[in-house]
Parts: C-alpha cells; structure tokens; sequence
C-alpha cells in the first residue's frame, strides 16, 4: 500500500491534492496487463465486493489486454456482429463486457475503471451527469499532455453507424477536431456504479474491420471509410509522443484535481480475488459470450 502518483516526486503538475481538508481517499489500482476474461471479471468482483460493504472505498483501476481482446456490449449480437472465424485466424479473443455499447478492439491502449456507489458525490447523478463527471477529470489528464482534447454534449447514432465502438461519440465523450478519442460505457447494479473506457494509443481500424460482420464487402469499405474519420487514436493527434507510463499519471492527476481526491496505491483483496475467480467462470463461457 502507498499513495498513488498523484503524490510522488515525479508526478508533474498538479498532484499535491492532499493539502485540502476536504480531500477523500478511492483506491488505485495501477496498470496491470489481464485476457478480456479476466479484466471483466476483476471489474465486476470490484463492483459485487462494494456492494456489500458498509463503508465503501471507490476505485480507480487501469490495465490493458492480452492477447488483444475484442469486447462487446452487454446487448450486442455475437451471432450477427461477430467474425469468429476471422478473431481465430488473427488470434484474437472475444469477451462480452456487462456495460453497454459497441465492439471494442483493445491492442494499443490504456483502460480505465471506475467502480464507485451510485450515491457519491463524485459521480452521483443520471448516467449523463456521471458521464459528465468522470470525463472531466479524463480531460484534464490529457490536456496536460497537450492532447488537444474537447468534451463533446451531444451525440448518439445514426444510420451510417457500424457496430463498432468509437463510431459517433455519445454524451460527455472526449473528442479530437470531432473524431472521438475515448470510449466508454456504464453499467449500474446493487447501487454500485462502473464505468470503464478505452483511451487508444495507437489503432488498427482495418482490424477491426476484418472482425466484424457486414452484409457486403462495399458496406465494411464504406462504413470502415466513415469510422476512420469519426475515431482517432493519441499518436493521430498528439503534440508529442506519449507513453503508457505517463498517460497513466497525468489521468491520476486529472482525478485528483478535479474531484478533490486523494488515490492511495491498493491491490485486489483475499474477497476480490474469490468472486473474481467465480465471475472468471461467466467470461470465459460461451453462453456468456454468444447469449445474444
């Protein structure tokens, strides 16, 4: 256990948060790399353990996936929407995440979570509100890399939509000249909430594409065509080469500062690695994954 990076030496800007009286604490856990199975799973122990705690501490985690992942919403088609046959020639897995929204292809990335009750004033409110909230202090990470970043109101989709994540920005997602940078979906359940999103170092949309399901060859051209243009990753748009490690610090910061406070360095608890190992058993089944 340790105070996060928020409040070491190296951090930059804008860490010291600890200074105001009304500073709280949320849990971080720092980047670890997990299969989609297991990401999903640790996400949801996280959510069931707060539930059934009297006091809950909210968290803040980040990991990334291996091998690359490809996600799909709670409501999706796997029937309709999925390849198979394509992930198992590029060797990529499939998970079905319990949040809503797209397809995801998770490779060159940073993933966030925020599992926290529904109730705190951090992020209590509608799912917008909430949205609102987290991606403010998304915002602020990014701008002080110099990613020139912007929070868009609006949003939804369309008829020239794919079903792929990262293809019109939604309520409150973080854009770069409209194209949209960070995608994230929530679930709420047992008065818990979590969010979790995808911030894309680099992509791979022609992959994607190739997972995917569409009725013709010209219609994936046109809608691959159309999402390149609505979607971006950091190195289209940054000012600079941004790693891993420092993206992950200024976001900390971002939490830090916007929401007044404090990420104390935490890892799963004896509890958290039980239900995670039950919820394991969910991810990786087919009647999970293939219900839709």
């Amino acid at each position: 256990m340790g105070t996060c990076p928020c409040n070491n030496g190296h951090a930059g800007r804008g860490m010291s948060m600890s200074a105001s009286t009304n500073t709280t604490s949320w849990r971080y856990l720092p980047y670890a790399v997990h299969t989609g199975a297991e990401n999903m799973a640790i996400d949801e122990a996280l959510l069931l353990t707060m539930s059934h705690t009297a006091q809950p501490q909210p968290v803040l985690r980040f990991y990334g996936w291996s091998p690359s992942t490809l996600s799909l919403g709670y409501a999706q088609s796997y029937h309709k929407e999925v390849d198979e046959e394509a992930c198992q020639a590029e060797g990529i897995e499939i998970v079905r995440r319990p949040t809503g929204g797209r397809a995801v292809l998770h490779q060159y990335e940073l993933t966030y979570s925020v599992i926290a009750p529904e109730q705190d004033p951090h992020v209590s409110g509608t799912v917008i509100q909430s949205y609102l909230k987290i991606s403010q202090a998304l915002l602020k990470g990014l701008k002080a890399l110099g990613v020139p970043a912007e929070m868009v109101a609006c949003g939804g989709l369309n008829e020239a939509s794919s079903s792929a994540c990262f293809d019109a920005p939604s309520w409150y997602e973080l854009v770069v000249d409209g194209r949209k940078l960070v995608g994230s979906a929530q679930v709420r359940k047992e008065g818990i909430l979590l969010q979790h999103g995808s911030i894309l170092l680099h992509f791979d949309a022609d992959l994607l594409f190739r997972l995917l399901k569409f009725p013709n060859e010209q219609i994936r051209q046109r809608l691959l065509t159309g999402f390149m243009a609505k979607a971006c990753a950091l190195d289209e748009v940054w000012t600079h080469p941004i790693d891993r490690e420092d993206l992950e610090r200024e976001l900390c910061s971002g939490f830090c500062e916007i929401m007044n406070i404090e990420l104390i360095r935490s890892q799963l608890t004896a509890q958290e690695k039980v239900l995670m190992e039950d919820a394991l058993l969910k991810y990786h089944s087919e009647v999970w994954t293939k219900k839709r």
